[in-house]
């Protein structure tokens, strides 16, 4: 499961809860269940993190790949240039393109590299927007549940028997 299932898992198990009476809409939880649900985030927070790993190595493979075709359509415009060094007018030509092939080449990989910087900073912020999401509904069900625990110790000072 991943983290927003088991928030979802945690809030129906506060939702499932008793409510106490005369305590002003408290209830009384599973705690073991709920530490179990703590411990399963927990475990699947690395998850997360190596999601949000995953993304940046992949934004770097896209930019090395982005690098290496660039460096190869340099390389065929350098080779065909050397090809044409046959006469002067043609040397021209083949310069002339060389250049423009390169100033292509190059901004052909610098818009690459944006737009996977882009698109990795957009895919980091999300996940980094859910983990603060999901940190902050961690500590809001640890503090309701600290609260809860404070009030769970109180407890009524009369018990009904069941006939037998």
């Amino acid at each position: 499961m991943n983290i927003d299932e088991l928030l979802d898992n945690m809030d129906e198990v506060l939702e499932d809860a008793f409510n106490l009476p005369f305590t002003g809409g408290k209830r009384m939880v599973d705690v073991e269940r709920v530490r179990e649900l703590i411990d399963d985030i927990r475990l699947n927070m690395p998850g997360e993190i190596r999601q949000a790993k995953a993304i940046a190595q992949d934004r770097n493979n896209i930019i090395e790949k982005a690098k290496k075709e660039a460096d190869l359509i340099v390389k065929r415009a350098e080779d065909r240039a050397r090809a044409m060094v046959s006469q002067e007018a043609i040397v021209k030509a083949a310069q002339q393109k060389a250049t423009e092939m390169l100033t292509s080449a190059q901004n052909r990989s610098r818009e690459m590299r944006n737009t996977v910087t882009a698109y990795c900073e957009n895919m980091l912020q999300h996940t980094e927007e859910q983990l603060d999401k999901s940190l902050s509904e961690v500590k809001t069900v640890r503090s309701t549940l600290r609260q809860n625990g404070k009030k769970a110790t109180v407890r009524p000072t009369h018990t009904t028997q069941k006939p037998e």
